[in-house]
C-alpha cells in the first residue's frame, strides 16, 4: 500500500495540474476520480504527463487504463510499482 505522503502529492498533483477548484485536503483517497472531480480524457492525459514528469515513470501501452486512475489509492499504487 502506498504511503500518505505519496497520496499526498498525487493530491496535490491532481488539483495543480487540472486546475480543480478543490483543495488537495479535500479529496478522499478512495474517492472515483472520474465521476466526483468530473476528470474527463484531456485531463487525464494531463495528469499521465504529469505523474511522468514529476516520478520520472512511463506508462507502457498495455499499462494505460482507466481502473488505474480510479482514485487516489490506485494511482499511489501503481506510481509506488513503477518506481521499484
Amino acid at each position: 500500500m502506498a504511503s500518505d505522503a505519496l497520496k499526498s502529492e498525487i493530491k496535490d498533483l491532481l488539483v495543480e495540474r487540472l486546475f480543480l477548484r478543490v483543495k488537495p485536503e479535500e479529496i478522499p483517497d478512495d474517492a472515483p476520480l472520474l465521476e466526483t472531480l468530473g476528470i474527463d480524457s484531456v485531463a487525464l492525459f494531463e495528469l499521465v504527463v504529469g505523474l511522468e514528469d514529476v516520478y520520472g515513470i512511463t506508462f507502457e501501452e498495455e499499462e494505460f487504463r482507466l481502473s488505474l486512475f480510479q482514485d487516489v489509492n490506485s494511482i499511489a499504487d501503481f506510481v509506488e510499482q513503477k518506481r521499484v
